[in-house]
């Protein structure tokens, strides 16, 4: 698949820079694949719009990744930690201004232990995390409540974004669908833009995952699935295919790819160029979901972390 496919033209005001004033008022757009049908909704109508599906969702937590850190001489750094990677507080994280860090330098808590390539580094932490927490870069407007970037069914810290469709969900709304758990730890490669040519060139990274034994028997066993969010989509699919109920998934989901345990997606609106765009676009259509973003923004849906939700049934 050209991943020329992948883009389209947002207007800048539809980049959502906050989130509602309540997590379910934001809007949901339902695109049922059987009929072509679409409705739009409110997010605190979704039981309406299912028929007894599952619902499974991601329980991480994001971190407080972002350490705002100054260099002995004085000038400004930063360490965003993506992943704990071993005992005695070692990371890999990244570093900037990557042209001035050097193996062995410390920035406050921080050790650089080895570079890795891109911006990253293998280091080291003293006690825990303890910064801010770590927004994406369009959004622009500083958050009042750091707990807004959380689900309010976090509960595995490990993070270094959230897992945004889960945003919308109130604990009223939880309490009246039948809800199942899994953790996928997101890393920021799930949101590298695609800049190869081709799908296939594109190489995504792998990240870690948990399942409870007795929360996949329900999974396994369930008639209909409605996964919350790509990571969960992930995990599932991966899950599916014979992985143990704990490991890293690679698993890169472009159109053509059969699902086997995901029957319906609960998702944001996504970026340009995204891994995420290419899992919609498996499961929804490459047309159809170019057609629905197009109707997004004629409607106006607000996009991105903050934004509003689409159900794919």
């Amino acid at each position: 698949m050209d991943t020329a496919a992948l883009e389209y033209e947002l207007p800048p005001d539809l980049i959502a820079q906050r989130p509602e004033e309540r997590r379910d008022e934001s809007r949901l757009l339902v695109y049922d694949r059987a009929t072509g049908d679409v409705r739009h909704r409110r997010f605190s109508e979704l039981p309406e719009e299912l028929a007894g599906e599952l619902v499974v969702v991601n329980e991480t937590r994001v971190i407080p990744a972002r350490l705002r850190l100054r260099r002995a001489g004085g000038g400004e750094a930063e360490v965003l930690l993506l992943e704990r990677v071993g005992p005695d507080g070692v990371w890999e994280g990244l570093a900037r201004p990557s042209r001035r860090m050097r193996v062995g330098q410390k920035l406050g808590p921080v050790e650089l232990l080895e570079p890795l390539g891109e911006g990253r580094w293998l280091l080291r932490l003293e006690g825990p995390p303890a910064g801010e927490t770590p927004l994406p870069p369009y959004i622009t407007e500083p958050l009042d409540d750091p707990e807004r970037y959380q689900t309010v069914y976090a509960r595995e810290e490990g993070s270094a974004a959230a897992p945004t469709a889960g945003l919308h969900f109130t604990p009223g709304l939880l309490a009246e669908l039948d809800v199942a758990r899994v953790t996928l730890h997101v890393g920021l490669d799930t949101f590298r833009p695609v800049e190869t040519e081709t799908l296939a060139e594109h190489r995504i990274h792998s990240e870690r995952y948990e399942v409870a034994p007795a929360e996949w028997e329900r999974i396994r066993a369930a008639e209909r699935v409605l996964a919350v969010g790509t990571t969960t989509v992930r995990v599932l699919e991966t899950l599916v295919r014979g992985a143990p109920l704990s490991g890293r998934t690679d698993l890169f989901i472009t159109p053509g790819f059969e699902f086997r345990r995901v029957d319906s997606l609960l998702t944001n609106f996504h970026l340009p160029r995204s891994t995420l765009l290419a899992l919609v676009m498996a499961f929804a259509g490459i047309e159809e979901t170019r057609r629905l973003y197009d109707l997004a923004i004629a409607e106006r849906y607000r996009f991105y972390s903050f934004g509003d939700a689409m159900l794919i049934r």
